[in-house]
């Protein structure tokens, strides 16, 4: 079957940690992708306009799967949107606020807009950085439209809390997604992929996703051909029989056989 979209995570996958810009690499295979006929999404939790500036040079050519799966975007348009009631966004803001030591910060995420509830920890430095869209707030309740994704931002790792989030909001498909976040949204990277399958007009079965967290797995176990990252953890290499050092390295190959 042939492939006609290439999904990959961010951070962790197709951007190294601590690394702030997409290769030139990566780029030109995005031009050939798409001289084949083939859409690249980049998959994240991150904002659209975050997503658009890191991908301008290649943005004509892409489709954008954000917030973890609860907007995608074409063409500057959301064509899908996976709102969380309001009542249940609140209260997992709350709760990660109050039930993180006075560490967490809280991040509300609405259709291009980041709502930050933070304490000086970092992470109103590092939305800055990655070039979301955004503004400071006290109360979940000033935010004025729907919300999509609640964060928690844990400055000190994810190790000490993610058992102490991750069961209980598992309503809201709690999951780690990487060193210092963890998400919650009613949506996930699958149902983001699923919505741009039904929009564009062809099956999950012939999509390639590449992922190393477990905010990936929804749509890795959705579409055609899942590559995990060899730097994942060890329970989800062993999920998956497709392993890659980089999703570079495999859309090369992939390219060559076209």
């Amino acid at each position: 079957m042939a492939v006609k979209m290439i999904c990959s995570d961010l951070d962790g996958t197709l951007l190294p940690y601590g690394r702030s810009e997409i290769s030139t690499e990566i780029c030109e295979e995005i031009r050939e992708l798409s001289r084949h006929g083939i859409l690249f999404c980049p998959a994240s939790g991150r904002q659209y306009t975050s997503l658009r500036k890191l991908f301008a040079p290649v943005a004509e050519h892409c489709v954008f799967l954000c917030e973890n799966g609860g907007i995608v975007f074409r063409d500057g348009k959301a064509i899908a949107k996976t709102p969380m009631p309001r009542d249940l966004a609140e209260a997992i803001a709350w709760d990660m606020w109050n039930n993180s030591d006075g560490r967490g910060e809280v991040m509300l995420s609405g259709e291009n807009m980041s709502y930050l509830m933070e304490r000086g920890n970092g992470m109103h430095r590092r939305i800055h950085e990655i070039g979301n869209n955004h503004t400071l707030i006290t109360d979940p309740a000033q935010i004025p439209e729907e919300i999509i994704k609640v964060s928690v931002y844990l400055p000190d790792g994810v190790g000490a809390y993610a058992d102490r989030f991750v069961p209980k909001w598992k309503q809201a498909n709690a999951a780690v997604a990487g060193p210092y976040w963890i998400d919650t949204t009613l949506a996930n990277k699958g149902v983001g992929v699923q919505g741009l399958c039904d929009a564009l007009g062809f099956s999950p079965a012939e999509v390639m996703a590449f992922g190393d967290n477990y905010n990936d797995v929804a749509m890795l176990d959705l579409v055609g051909f899942p590559y995990i990252m060899e730097t994942a953890a060890e329970p989800l290499r062993q999920r998956y029989a497709r392993h890659t050092p980089r999703p570079e390295d495999t859309i090369r190959v992939f390219l060559q056989k076209l």
